[in-house]
């Protein structure tokens, strides 16, 4: 067995050159549509899961809090989101998704469709399918308490 036969077949590195190839074409992508993917993913997230305050996006979201701030302001120059006061908390903001941002969303999920149609290209519909249960398994896997 040589090297490169064991590097290919090591399931960590494949994931690894994915993920890596993956977030290069989705940042070009979304850079072009004047975008990035943590608005998407903010966007996403208030539209599927309703308002939220910053600490619950950034949990829902991945995104660290510190960094939460700059990309909800961001959205909100861009009217993209509204902030305001949780009436049963006035110390914190309540951030919601607006028409704007849910007109941003939906051409944001055409970018990436097409994006996603690039980057797994050499699939079938039904090995795609395959590979987002797959991967959301690993990652309920690895996600859940005590992982």
């Amino acid at each position: 067995m040589n090297s490169d036969d064991r590097l290919r077949q090591r399931a960590s590195r494949l994931l690894s050159q994915v993920a890596t190839r993956s977030d290069r074409l989705i940042n070009e992508g979304l850079a072009q549509a004047d975008a990035r993917k943590w608005h998407y993913a903010v966007l996403a997230s208030l539209q599927d899961f309703g308002p939220a305050s910053q600490a619950a996006l950034s949990k829902r979201t991945g995104i660290y809090r510190s960094d939460m701030v700059g990309v909800l302001n961001e959205l909100a120059q861009r009217q993209l989101v509204e902030r305001a006061p949780d009436p049963d908390d006035q110390r914190r903001n309540v951030i919601t998704i607006s028409t704007a941002g849910r007109r941003q969303l939906r051409r944001l999920d055409k970018v990436l469709d097409a994006l996603h149609d690039e980057l797994l290209a050499p699939l079938d519909p039904a090995e795609r399918d395959q590979l987002v249960r797959l991967l959301t398994r690993l990652l309920d896997h690895h996600d859940a308490p005590g992982s």
